[in-house]
């Protein structure tokens, strides 16, 4: 905050002097340069993570397709061995899934909590909010140019990644894109999640007003949300497809990439029982008895992907849209 006492005073403008200074000015008005200014650090190494990372996965995809062209293959079956492709790109990939899957965690924690906790801590929006700036203005400030930063970040190194994993997705973990992480790096997912978790973060800051505990009370909160979206939501985001056969045939025969879920035993007429049922000394007429012929095996096909990624995306924004009205409505009616 200014040492004059007023928002967006000269002291600030002496500090982000210069050329780039002038530019940033012109781009920024206000508020939104104000923000700019006090969070820049932050904000700056999420451009420069964002340029190396599209940099990387770029670079990564030349010797992906070049691998893929070499052996005559694509993402299609009777493409390279899974062992093939393990040996070249496992864990390549393994460590690009691992870094997206930390950004939603990173931006909660070092951004999000910290973005009005911090004004707290040090008391400085008691003086924004003195100032002739009103709360609505500033909370608007506040909360709009580090989110769109961040939609933005996220949106480019999700095409990127998905860019460089879409051509082979049946060979990265055997095709499991629901439990190799694919599902929550690539598409509209991360940005969703990023965002929602960043907001979190905001309101959890500004609930208990101090910047390391806002942190790590973000870091649990993110634990939690991860088992239950991987636990709970994910595998209800699609409708199982289910294939049948014969009791004693061959195993089924899935489409390409797909994931399978779950097995089961069933009736002629299609009622399921557990897998393990009828499985002990006399099977046999055990099976008989309850009418059991087929087995059942339940899977999401990868042409549900997309749709799953879309649906999962709208849940997250929407709560991220419910976290943020909240954080507005208590900047406009109780003391911060």
């Amino acid at each position: 905050m200014s040492r004059t006492g007023t928002v967006g005073a000269p002291v600030e403008a002496a500090a982000d002097g210069g050329p780039a200074g002038a530019v940033r000015r012109g781009l920024l008005h206000g508020l939104p340069w104000l923000v700019w200014h006090r969070h820049r650090s932050l904000l700056r190494i999420a451009l420069l993570i964002t340029v190396a990372g599209c940099a990387t996965f770029a670079y990564q995809r030349i010797g992906l397709m070049d691998f893929l062209h070499t052996k005559g293959a694509s993402s299609a079956a009777g493409g390279p061995t899974a062992d093939e492709f393990q040996n070249s790109f496992g864990t390549m990939l393994k460590s690009d899934i691992q870094f997206l899957e930390s950004l939603p965690v990173l931006a909660g924690m070092f951004l999000g909590a910290p973005l009005i906790a911090g004004e707290q801590e040090r008391g400085t929006v008691k003086l924004v909010t003195t100032q002739s700036v009103s709360r609505g203005r500033w909370i608007a400030a506040t909360l709009g140019l580090p989110l769109a930063l961040v939609a933005l970040c996220t949106t480019l190194l999700s095409a990127a990644f998905t860019w460089l994993w879409s051509p082979a997705h049946a060979l990265v973990a055997d095709g499991d894109w629901l439990e190799s992480g694919a599902f929550d790096t690539t598409g509209p997912v991360p940005v969703a999640k990023t965002l929602f978790l960043t907001a979190c973060g905001i309101a959890l800051g500004m609930l208990i007003k101090r910047v390391t505990a806002a942190m790590a009370a973000t870091v649990v909160l993110t634990v939690l949300v991860s088992v239950v979206w991987t636990e709970k939501v994910r595998p209800l985001l699609g409708t199982l497809r289910s294939v049948s056969y014969p009791y004693d045939g061959d195993g089924p025969r899935l489409p390409a990439a797909a994931v399978r879920i779950d097995d089961w035993v069933s009736t002629a007429d299609g009622k399921l029982y557990g897998f393990g049922t009828c499985v002990h000394s006399d099977a046999e007429a055990c099976r008989a008895k309850l009418g059991i012929v087929n087995r059942v095996t339940q899977y999401f096909d990868y042409g549900q992907m997309a749709g799953m990624q879309w649906l999962g995306a709208g849940i997250l924004l929407a709560l991220a849209a419910v976290v943020l009205a909240c954080v507005v409505w208590q900047a406009h009616r109780r003391p911060l």
